[in-house]
This record gives C-alpha cells, sequence and structure tokens, in this order.
C-alpha cells in the first residue's frame, strides 16, 4: 500500500477484494473511515484475565487465556484423533477441540503455559463449555516462530489488546490486522488525506486531541488514559457534526415564510377557555405561551411537545388550534390510527360543546366546525368534510393518513399537529404541508416522555417543550406483576379484581399482543412445547376474549376491539366502552394511545413481557384518569430472573414516564437516530451513547448553533462539510428533514 488512502475510498482498493467482501457483507464496513472507525469494543491487558466463568453460550467469543493442558485422544476404536486442550484465566477453563489429522499441528502450537486470542462458538459437550476448531493467534512468539518473522514478541509485550465488533467469518485479530495496515499507512504520510471535521478553535477550547491523535490511541493504545482520551474526542465527533447537521436544518427552516396567526382577545379561544370547569396546570400554561409566541412569528413554528401520558397534552394542542382558528386559519390533527382519530374527535367535540357546531342552529357565537376525515368513511360523509373543508366552515380537521390524499384542499391551512410522530413518515407529513399556499406551522406529540438528549438528537430539528406534571384529581395507579406460570393463584385473583370492579360499577381493559383471526393461529393452543411462554405464539384477543366469557368473567359485558375490525364496529365498540355500556374491553394496542376513559380502573397485559417499557408505561396511562383508585397488572409466564421479567419489575416499580424511557432506551440499544428504525445493531452512533453522554450531546449542540448562527453555508469549514455530506446520504437526509 504505497499510496496514502482517503477515508471515503473503498476498502477492496487498499486491503484486496477478498477481506473488503467479507467486511462489507458482515460488518457493513465498505470505506477506510467506516474501518477506521470500527472501534474495539474492549481491551484485554496482557496481565489481565478473561472471565471464562461468564462466556454465553452459543455465542461467537473471543477470548485471552492461558493454555494449561494439552491432550490427544482417540475414538472410534482408534481410527480417530481429537486433540482437546484446556484454556484457563483464573476464574474458569474452557476446553478448545480439533480433530482430524491437523490435530497433530495444533499441539505443536498449542503447548502448555502459552498464552493466545482464541475465537469460535461457544457449546456445551458432556457438562463442559468448548470452542470446536476455533481460530487462534498466539499471543507469546517462540524463538522459532521469530525467526521466521511470523511475529514479534513485543508488538504484544506492553500494548492493551484490541478487541473488535468481530464476526464468524473474521476475527477480532484480523480486523486488527487489516486496521493495523491503514494505520502504518495513514501514519507513514504524516495523515496528510484525513479531514478533521472539528474546528481548530473548538478543539482548542474543549481540550480535544487531534483526529489522527485519536484514531492511534483508540487502536493502538498504550495506557488506558490514551482510551479515555480518544474515546473523548470521537464522542464529540459524532455529537458535532450531528448537531451541526440538525442546527442548520433548524437554521433554514427559520428563514422560512408563515402567516403570523395571533389569536383575538374575545374569540374562539377565549370563549372555550371560560367555559374550563378546570384551571390549566401551571406546565400547560407555560407550554401553551411559548406554543403562542411561536404562531405570532411570521416564520413557521416546528415544536416538539414531549410529556408524562395524561400530562393533559391534547389540551394544550386543542387550544392552539382554537388559537389558529380564531386568526382566520383552519388546524388540522394528523392521528396514527382510525381509532384515535376518532377518540380525538370524540374527546374534542365533548371538550368544545357548541363551540364546533359552527354552521348550525345550535352553535354559540365563536363557533366552529370540526370535521372528521379517515379512508374508511361513507362516500357522502367523506364528500361533506371535503367541502367544508375546502370552503373553509370547517376550522379544525382531525384525520388519519387520508388528510394526505390528493382530493383533499385546504381552504387557509395554518397548524399541523402530529400526533404520535414516529408513525408517519416524512413524505405523509410533507404531503400536508404542501397543501397549504403558505407554510403551516408545525406541532409535534410524542405519546410518552423521551430524555432531553435523545429529543436533542432524533427531533434535534425542532424547539422542545416538556409537560411533567399531571393535572390535578388524577388518581394514582398501583401495578404489580402476575406471575401466572410461578403462581396460578395470582393470575385467579386478577381476574377475581376486575370482577370486583366491574360490580363497583368501573371498566377494564385486557390487551393481548395479537388478534388471533389467521386460522394457523388459532389451532394447537396446548400442544407440549407451545406451552413454554418464550415458544407458543403470543396470547390472542380473540382467544382470551372466549375464555373469559366463558369462564373467569361470565356474566360481565365483554366486548373486544381489533385493527381488522369494519371502522363502524371498531367505532361502535368504543362509543359504548366509552358510555358505561362495556364493563371489560378485550383489546389489542389499538387502544395504546389517545383514549380517554375516566371511569376505566384496571388495565391487565396479557404476556406483558412481549411489549416495550414506553408501551408498557403508555398502556397503563389509560387507566387513573378519574379520582378512582387504579390499578395495572402485568401478566408474564418468564422465569422471575429472567431479564423480561427484571423490565416489568422496572416498570411496575415506577410512574415516573422519564425514567422508564431512559431503562427503554438501555434495554432496545439506541438504534441509528438518523434512521428510520427505533432500534438496531448498526448506528452512526458508534463511540457517543445518547443516553449516557448528556453532557457532550448539549455542549455540542450549543456549539454546532454558534458555528450555524455566524456561518450557515460552513464557508469557512471545508472539513466539517464533508463529514457532514458523509453522514448525511439521501436517506438520512430526508429523515432528518422531520421538522
Amino acid at each position: 500500500m504505497d499510496r496514502v488512502p482517503a477515508l471515503d475510498e473503498p476498502l477492496k482498493k487498499t486491503l484486496g477484494g477478498n477481506t473488503a467482501k467479507v467486511l462489507a457483507e458482515h460488518l457493513d464496513l465498505h470505506t477506510v473511515g467506516d474501518l477506521l472507525h470500527h472501534y474495539p469494543r474492549r481491551y484485554a491487558e496482557r496481565g489481565e484475565l478473561t472471565a471464562l466463568a461468564d462466556l454465553p453460550l452459543d455465542e461467537h467469543v473471543t477470548v485471552v487465556a492461558q493454555v494449561s493442558k494439552a491432550s490427544m485422544k482417540t475414538f472410534n476404536h482408534g481410527k480417530g484423533m481429537r486433540l482437546e486442550v484446556v484454556v484457563t484465566d483464573g476464574s474458569g477453563s474452557l476446553t478448545l477441540v480439533f480433530f482430524g489429522r491437523g490435530a497433530h499441528h495444533h499441539q505443536r502450537e498449542l503447548l502448555p503455559g502459552r498464552r493466545g486470542m482464541f475465537a469460535g462458538k461457544v457449546s456445551v459437550f458432556n457438562h463442559t463449555r468448548q470452542l470446536a476448531h476455533p481460530d487462534y493467534e498466539m499471543l507469546d512468539k517462540t524463538a522459532a516462530e521469530d525467526a521466521t518473522g511470523t511475529g514479534a514478541v513485543e508488538s504484544f509485550a506492553n500494548q492493551l489488546l484490541p478487541l473488535y465488533p468481530a464476526c464468524k467469518q473474521i476475527a477480532s485479530w484480523q480486523l486488527a490486522k487489516s486496521v493495523g495496515a491503514l494505520l502504518d499507512t495513514m501514519e507513514a504520510s504524516g495523515w496528510e488525506e484525513v479531514a478533521d471535521p472539528l474546528p481548530s478553535a473548538l478543539r482548542v477550547s474543549r481540550g480535544l486531541g487531534s483526529l489522527p491523535e485519536a484514531l492511534l490511541k483508540v487502536h493502538r493504545p498504550q495506557t488506558k488514559a490514551d482510551i479515555a482520551d480518544a474515546r473523548d474526542r470521537l464522542k464529540w465527533d459524532e455529537a458535532f457534526v450531528l448537531q451541526v447537521a440538525l442546527a442548520r436544518r433548524r437554521f433554514a427552516d427559520g428563514q422560512l415564510p408563515a402567516a403570523a396567526r395571533k389569536p383575538s382577545a374575545d374569540g374562539l379561544l377565549a370563549a372555550f377557555d371560560a367555559r374550563l370547569p378546570f384551571t390549566l396546570t401551571d406546565g400547560q400554561r407555560k407550554v401553551s405561551a411559548e406554543i403562542f409566541d411561536d404562531l405570532a412569528t411570521d416564520h413557521p413554528m416546528h415544536r416538539l411537545l414531549q410529556g408524562e401520558v395524561g400530562s393533559g397534552k391534547t389540551m394544550v394542542a386543542l387550544r392552539a388550534m382554537l388559537g389558529v382558528v380564531d386568526a382566520g386559519g383552519q388546524a388540522a390533527m394528523l392521528a396514527p390510527t382510525e381509532v384515535l382519530a376518532q377518540q380525538h374527535h370524540r374527546s374534542i367535540t365533548e371538550m368544545m360543546g357548541d363551540l364546533a357546531e359552527g354552521g348550525t342552529l345550535g352553535g354559540a357565537e365563536h363557533s366552529t366546525k370540526v370535521v372528521l376525515l379517515t379512508g374508511s368513511m361513507g362516500v357522502p360523509a367523506r364528500r361533506k368534510a371535503l367541502l367544508d373543508l375546502v370552503s373553509g366552515d370547517a376550522g379544525i380537521v382531525i384525520g388519519t393518513h387520508a388528510l394526505i390524499e390528493d382530493k383533499v384542499r385546504f381552504h387557509d391551512l395554518g397548524l399541523v399537529v402530529v400526533d404520535e410522530q414516529h408513525r408517519f413518515g416524512v413524505e405523509q407529513r410533507d404531503a400536508l404541508r404542501a397543501k397549504a399556499e403558505r407554510l403551516p406551522h408545525l406541532l409535534v406529540m410524542t405519546a410518552t416522555p423521551i430524555p432531553r438528549t435523545v429529543a436533542m438528537t432524533v427531533f434535534g430539528d425542532l424547539e422542545i417543550s416538556v409537560l411533567d406534571e399531571l393535572p390535578a384529581g388524577r388518581s394514582p395507579i398501583s401495578s404489580h406483576v402476575v406471575p401466572a406460570k410461578d403462581k396460578p393463584h395470582f393470575l385467579a385473583r386478577a381476574w377475581e379484581r376486575v370482577r370486583e370492579e366491574a360490580q363497583a360499577g368501573h371498566q377494564t381493559y385486557v390487551v393481548c399482543p395479537r388478534i388471533g383471526d389467521e386460522p394457523a393461529e388459532r389451532t394447537n393452543k396446548s400442544a407440549g412445547a407451545e406451552d413454554e411462554a418464550e415458544r407458543r405464539p403470543p396470547l390472542a384477543v380473540l382467544d382470551i376474549a372466549e375464555q373469559l366469557a366463558e369462564g373467569e368473567l361470565s356474566g360481565l359485558r365483554l366486548e373486544v376491539l381489533h385493527g381488522r375490525m369494519a371502522p363502524d364496529a371498531k367505532d361502535d365498540v368504543m362509543r359504548r366502552y366509552t358510555a358505561g355500556e362495556v364493563d371489560v374491553l378485550v383489546a389489542t394496542t389499538v387502544i395504546e394511545v389517545g383514549v380517554n376513559v375516566p371511569n376505566a380502573t384496571v388495565m391487565v397485559i396479557m404476556d406483558a413481557d412481549r411489549f416495550g417499557v414506553s408501551q408498557l408505561h403508555q398502556l397503563r396511562g389509560r387507566v387513573g384518569r378519574g379520582s378512582a383508585p387504579a390499578l395495572c397488572l402485568l401478566v408474564s409466564e418468564m422465569h422471575e430472573a429472567s431479564p423480561a421479567r427484571a423490565r416489568l419489575a422496572a416498570v411496575a416499580g415506577t410512574l415516573d414516564g422519564f425514567a422508564l424511557s431512559r431503562i427503554d432506551l438501555e434495554q432496545r440499544r439506541e438504534g441509528d437516530v438518523l434512521g428510520q428504525a427505533q432500534s438496531g445493531v448498526r448506528s452512526s452512533l458508534r463511540m457517543l451513547t445518547v443516553i449516557d453522554d448528556e453532557e457532550v450531546i448539549a455542549a455540542a449542540r450549543e456549539e454546532a448553533a454558534a458555528i450555524v448562527a455566524a456561518d450557515p453555508a460552513l464557508t469557512g469549514f471545508p472539513e466539517l462539510r464533508a463529514a457532514l455530506d458523509a453522514l448525511l446520504d439521501e436517506e438520512r437526509e430526508q429523515y432528518l428533514d422531520k421538522g
């Protein structure tokens, strides 16, 4: 490798086709920069003893250990040979097994007392953990090996050994050799092809080293301090480049024109506020003020409204919509499901009363019309809704993706409220905003709280408002894990509690992970192995409803609700449940967000271990909305020591959604904050963790905002621009366009 490769150069030019193919296919590493940013996951010290006792079964591992004994065994009446090598690290031992003719060669290398790195898949044979035919690299070269030039003792003598995230096709030390070859070439050239994205003034003020220095220290550390220095610098790279991308998006959005929407002092909003049977919380007043300040400017608002489940986000959004209607505009609320759109429509028209009856005989003086638009509406109702929108008679429309269709036209769309942002793609949101002559203001609501630094990254192009107090009069919710398999009498008692609540005039939700109406799903309910919680299909609404109606809850008024029901049937069930005509609603997660029935006091979640932490917290938030004490029961058949049960215990242990969102993030992995998936293995954040590095992210956001304010086009920062181009491929840039 005589030439100096640039960071964007394909690996096949520098490492050869075969190695490059494996790196691309199995580790998603394509360029020189990709490989140099593939950091060691940990480091083995020369004197460190790897904990063999903790090796996971059936996983591909790399261990550093010492050979304690090696012996050749025969089997099959002497016809077969097997070499068994026991390696140890002081905490435990592991057996390496080699079969066939090559066993003698391995026996000559794997002598007692020698140390090496061994990689393979952990299995168990005769109650002993073993690696069959592992790859290995000896760390202490013999004199003979050194003489042949196959290695150098000193290369391992005083170094921390980097252990890379590897795979079956390429071992950690093979990765180390590839990285080493690149580093040697780069170093020989003085790193002339490596552009540093961090401006020098920022590096100096923050006490950060150069990028070449950080890459050398992370891949070839001499001390633990080297590793810490490298990580500090590389975390800054990731946080800063991402925050610059988001700051540029915020800056560009801030330059766009929009109509200012100032509510009149004695209009619809004032009439609505005068009728409220309660006072707004301090949080609701503060956030409303932030929103109205934004709406009063001639640039489009881009604001994220997030907060605790049940904190009154819908009320804040409704007041913003009324303010826009006051100012002569229209407001659209986009909901992810028909059930939620219908529920929002029902609750908003109830809250507004005759203020929602504009154009009718019973309408109040400052009223408007509130219409619903969903894909399943009948033709006459749909035609009437479309006419109300284009004429301007309807000030507020609540709908699903149907709002985005070509036929939908607005008179003057001034505000778009998106409920549950992550369920909508960028294209849908942009399609709705494109229906306005001037850019409408945008308010995004999340269903569950998210940690501040996640908001700064995932929603970093939006200004952020947080509601963190619950309205007065809400009852506390007590939550318990019900171990259905270990203690079946606990589950029996749970159904007794449901019956007691029904007798007291209250209602219950029972949530299941799936519907269960496919023919294959409803067979073989109790076949042997499927009894195991992990192996059987998740519990289904139709099965559980049938079981409860005929057994534990017979005699109670029980209905089912799921996404594949006809829209009219769904609406009818929700209407009757809301009216108190149904005791128990067995449903899928269609009731997860926005459903508001103050008389519901019990939430039973079957197979609760199948849901994420935030989803469980969201479901729990459907109860406790009235004055009666509420109960949430998390039913699981998982073993008490399992991670899934620990997750359920965390949910049962706190009502703090912000704390739970941190747990959720830690357990799900962060995924690619610039990619559509909410979690995933590959991430553009390789060193930075949005849950642990809050200070770095907050500081990077400040620095990014200052640089973009002074130089929006980054003309004075060509290296930073190059790093942005690498980060923002087309798909990611679109996703970043979220605001």
